[in-house]
């Protein structure tokens, strides 16, 4: 079975308002059609695809087609007066055992509901994407509510319309005027057509509401990233350390330009890591005396604040600390609420967590600690 794919996209589509038809208006950056287009060259059933454009779009037009390199695309072929008159100058070009006649506007068909139409046509000879309908249904007269339609036998049609390429063309070139679809068109001609289940996704843009509507469909691929951080300070004079903005009583400090708070540098390296935006060194260098003897709160903010430029949130963050002492676990809790304050994330993302490197080391001898942080960020 080779497909044919016939992408209508002559008409002017008015309604969505603009200088430009909607099926040249942009969706993710990208043209509407060009969505079109690409959701039918991901099916490896279909052989060519024929768009169908209004002479007057050439301009708008040929970037799409130069973009894509894919030589399933042909050249694109003009449109009539109406709707079928575009439809049978496809059908006209076709080449496939089957076509799939499709509107432009619909960028967001799913690859699974082309598989499912295209083998229920291969079955029957003629079948088309369509919804159930699940609302109740009135048929309104005069402006208001007359009567009640059985919904159970009500369809909402969608495309692609697929079929045998002999019979639609026959049943083109025999129909007199115009039509609401294609299946209008094979049904008047005896055709049996059977509806196929689509898909919400397969929206056609018709309003501008419809474009906001297929761009939340489309999203932003999520930009996930990890990073790192890993510091050391040693042990000197001092009665206190201070291990995420924590004052904890010790019989040494932690000798460092600022704080030396060794689990805040960690995190906040670790952010910077992840953006790739340098080191703590690189934002606040040990030889600039402003820093001197400076709350590491002050290094933290400015990594999370550059996380938030770059687009992106604080998932989680996970802070070991290496010591044989002070002990870490008394004061975890408050330590994780220090950094959950500071960075925006929930306590329940943020862990702070102790080991001993088994009295091996310099951290075993007690000369120092370590710390070591891993951060995920995201975009929203």
């Amino acid at each position: 079975m080779t497909v044919s794919a016939i992408i209508v996209a002559a008409g002017r589509g008015s309604r969505l308002g603009g200088d430009i038809p909607k099926q040249y208006q942009m969706l993710s950056g990208r043209p509407v059609l060009e969505h079109t287009i690409h959701s039918f060259l991901a099916s490896d059933q279909v052989t060519e695809v024929i768009v169908v454009t209004n002479p007057r779009d050439e301009a708008l037009y040929a970037p799409i087609a130069t973009s894509i390199s894919d030589i399933r695309l042909k050249p694109a072929v003009q449109g009539g007066n109406n709707r079928t008159a575009s439809v049978r100058n496809g059908l006209q070009a076709a080449t496939g055992d089957y076509v799939a006649i499709h509107d432009g506007a619909r960028p967001l068909v799913p690859l699974d509901a082309l598989d499912r139409v295209f083998e229920q046509a291969r079955k029957t000879g003629a079948a088309f994407l369509a919804l159930p309908v699940t609302d109740a249904v009135w048929q309104v007269t005069d402006g208001k509510a007359a009567t009640a339609l059985p919904r159970d036998a009500i369809w909402r049609a969608q495309t692609p319309q697929v079929f045998d390429r002999r019979a639609i063309l026959e049943a083109h070139i025999n129909h007199d005027g115009p039509a609401d679809d294609d299946v209008a068109i094979a049904v008047a001609a005896g055709l049996n057509v059977l509806p196929v289940r689509g898909s919400q996704r397969n929206l056609k843009i018709t309003f501008a509401e419809d474009l906001t509507l297929a761009e939340q469909q489309l999203g932003t691929p999520m930009d996930i990233r990890t990073g790192n951080g890993f510091d050391v300070h040693k042990f000197g004079e001092g009665d206190h350390v201070v291990l995420c903005g924590l004052k904890i009583p010790h019989d040494r400090g932690l000798v460092g330009h600022s704080d030396a708070d060794v689990a805040m540098h960690a995190v906040t390296d670790a952010l910077f890591g992840a953006i790739a935006e340098g080191d703590i060194g690189q934002w606040f260098p040990p030889s600039d005396p402003q820093w001197k003897g400076a709350a590491s709160e002050v290094f933290l903010r400015k990594a999370v604040e550059r996380v938030a430029a770059r687009g992106f949130r604080i998932s989680n963050i996970d802070c070991t600390l290496i010591c044989e002492a002070p002990k870490i676990g008394p004061n975890s809790v408050q330590m994780r609420r220090n950094l959950a304050a500071i960075t925006g994330v929930s306590e329940d993302r943020v862990a702070v967590k102790a080991t001993t490197s088994e009295k091996l080391g310099f951290t075993g001898r007690q000369e120092g600690i370590a710390a070591q942080a891993s951060v995920l960020i995201c975009t929203s």
